[in-house]
């Protein structure tokens, strides 16, 4: 979707928020010491009526929503009904992809930034993908679930802590489905370590580190349109991690967050803004828009989590400093550790080292440990693609449970809860690091949940 009109935006925020129950909440100190009481039955565990065809809805169609389509129209028992977007050109592509591949041209959404609100009236879609910039995720995801259907979102699921209860707060009066599509949880290597984890390779967990490092400079660069129009600026708006859930989500899995241990508070510091000042001025004129910028997020974010149970989480972001990619997905144990990028073991008993001494080799312990899901699908996951197939993987679970009747991975509980760390985070930095209370969107469900097994 390309930007958004500012004053429709805030005038639909504004009537969200003033049905929330933690509307006059100012500050995140404020609400996220704020439990609202509940409006629905809780969602954990939600297993929606058997779908033997899932008639799927996109909304926002453009880089990643593209991608979304290309795989979706690869999975048996899932039809594609209808596409929106605000650009004509990326509308006509994705509608072009699945006519070239024989399939039915969808109806097709455009012309405002409200059209979606029109495609939602349909009573034949079930489920709706949203692939949005980031401020339209929570509106769009609340007037899917309004309109009876299952709203699956882009990462963050939200940007606000009160936009993150109305989005609890809307799937448990509807009884629907509110997923956060955090597809680095469908990665090869986190479903293994996943597999280890419930195996009880590691011991007792004590501590996680995740991140997402990823040089994204050159984004600046899209000014018009594409994904650097619109998220460029959030370096201008918010000091703190704007980015958490792609590390996040799976130290998350690992230690059963809100499924017997939950997120308690934080602190966050981060480091001088200096480098998108820097690129701007060496790539751009002196007056072009991007020097215009005051560019406030600093350049690397630190966040230390304490879960309830005791365990300690890192999680950094990094899109400004040259450095290669990585999201650290390090988890710690009493009898050893795993680490990514690259991918490394040391175990105290059970491996064939030293524990003062890293494995780089890894062939064994896929052979051993590999993750059902991935041994069943992996082939077919990397044949169609997204981020080494993990997106794909993603799409076929999520079509994969509605069709059988079984509850998501993810639940809007986990997409609140990983992405809240974004405002948190920046709140903790604008307080001199201060500790700052973690909701509990579970609503103290958390104690009881049952823990995510290891699917085949």
């Amino acid at each position: 979707m390309k930007q958004f009109n500012r004053r429709d935006f805030i005038k639909a925020a504004s009537a969200a928020a003033a049905a929330s129950v933690v509307a006059g909440c100012s500050s995140a100190t404020a609400d996220s010491a704020i439990t609202p009481k509940p409006q629905g039955r809780s969602v954990i565990g939600l297993v929606a009526p058997k779908m033997d065809l899932v008639r799927v809805g996109f909304i926002g169609v453009g880089q990643r929503g593209y991608g979304h389509v290309k795989r979706m129209s690869h999975i048996a028992g899932a039809k594609i009904v209808a596409l929106c977007d605000t650009d004509h050109e990326v509308l006509a592509r994705s509608a072009k992809l699945l006519t070239d591949q024989g399939l039915v041209k969808p109806s097709l959404y455009t012309g405002h930034d409200k059209a979606y609100q029109q495609m939602l009236e349909r009573d034949d879609i079930d489920i709706v993908i949203i692939s949005t910039p980031w401020a339209w995720h929570a509106p769009m995801a609340i007037d899917t679930m309004n309109s009876g259907k299952h709203a699956f979102v882009e990462v963050p699921l939200a940007l606000t802590v009160a936009e993150m209860w109305q989005l609890v707060d809307t799937a448990e009066r509807t009884q629907k489905n509110c997923m956060m599509m955090e597809n680095v949880n469908y990665g090869r290597d986190e479903l293994m370590v996943l597999n280890m984890v419930r195996q009880g390779v590691f011991g007792e967990l004590l501590h996680g580190e995740a991140a997402y490092i990823h040089e994204l400079r050159w984004q600046m660069k899209e000014v018009e349109s594409k994904t650097g129009s619109w998220r460029t600026a959030w370096h201008a708006k918010r000091n703190g991690n704007l980015y958490p859930t792609h590390g996040l989500g799976p130290i998350a899995h690992y230690m059963n967050i809100n499924r017997g241990d939950r997120f308690d508070f934080l602190t966050s510091m981060s480091s001088p803004a200096l480098g998108r000042a820097a690129y701007a001025e060496r790539e751009f004129p002196a007056q072009h828009q991007r020097n215009q910028l005051n560019y406030i997020a600093g350049d690397i974010n630190t966040t230390l989590i304490k879960t309830v149970k005791g365990r300690s989480i890192m999680v950094q972001h990094d899109t400004t400093t040259p450095r290669p990619y990585s999201r650290h997905n390090l988890i710690q144990g009493t009898n050893g550790v795993f680490a990514g990028f690259p991918n490394r073991i040391a175990l105290e008993h059970g491996g064939e080292k030293s524990f003062h001494e890293w494995d780089y080799e890894m062939a064994n312990w896929y052979k051993k440990y590999d993750h059902p899901l991935w041994l069943a699908m992996g082939e077919q996951a990397e044949r169609n693609g997204g981020h080494g197939g993990m997106d794909f993987l993603m799409f076929w679970r999520m079509i994969y449970c509605l069709r059988n009747g079984e509850p998501l991975d993810q639940d809007v509980y986990d997409g609140a809860a990983w992405s809240v760390i974004s405002p948190l985070s920046a709140e903790s930095v604008r307080n001199r690091s201060a500790s700052i209370d973690i909701p509990d969107f579970t609503r103290g469900a958390w104690q009881t949940a049952t823990p995510l097994g290891i699917v085949s």
